[in-house]
């Protein structure tokens, strides 16, 4: 599952014993794991910040627990901690952590939603702004919410039909449609405001 070397088990265990706290172990968490923005959090932690589900994963002298929901995106992540002249540098590769391409026998949803968070969000972003999808239905209606700069954007219908649904259609099967469940009216930092006339 996650291997984690022999130095770095050594680093986490003299750090620990330094803190005297009983029990005190380390805890790995994906964050935002299946997008673009996937990252690592490492932290230590004692028995009482544990939510229960964790995997406990037994090291020289300390527990590295890994959050539950975390897993299958950091299967196969190596932690490795080594010694150089300017100081210790601490090495986490996770290289499922962005999540996998859905194969063509994946549900729409799961098509959908990785070309949403690896496609569009991230051009989305260069205007402050993203889409959630809120459902795809039977049909292959995808109903999407704008949020960030694109809640209220006077170019939001522009975008959806000319930049989200042109590339849902030609790149996920299945897709037959995309709508926006929005209200504009109530956005607050829209990128380009709407014409109120």
């Amino acid at each position: 599952m996650i291997d984690i070397s022999e130095s770095a088990q050594a680093h986490f265990h003299k750090l620990i014993e330094r803190e005297g706290l009983p029990g005190m172990g380390v805890r790995l968490t994906a964050m935002h794991p299946g997008t673009p923005k996937a990252d690592v959090r490492l932290e230590f932690a004692e028995p009482a910040d544990l939510l229960g589900d964790e995997w406990a994963v037994d090291c020289e002298g300390f527990t590295l627990w890994v959050d539950a929901a975390s897993v299958t995106y950091l299967d196969g992540a190596q932690i490795d901690y080594t010694q150089q002249a300017t100081g210790g540098q601490l090495q986490i590769r996770a290289p499922g952590i962005k999540g996998q391409v859905p194969t063509a026998s994946a549900s729409l949803v799961e098509r959908v939603r990785w070309i949403v968070e690896h496609e569009i969000n991230p051009q989305l972003a260069t205007h402050r702004g993203h889409v959630a999808v809120e459902e795809v239905t039977a049909d292959g209606v995808v109903v999407l919410r704008f949020g960030g700069g694109c809640h209220g954007c006077g170019m939001a219908d522009v975008t959806l039909k000319q930049g989200i649904e042109k590339t849902l259609l030609t790149k996920v099967a299945g897709v037959t449609a995309v709508r926006d469940a929005t209200d504009h009216g109530t956005g607050e930092a829209p990128y380009m405001p709407r014409d109120t006339a």
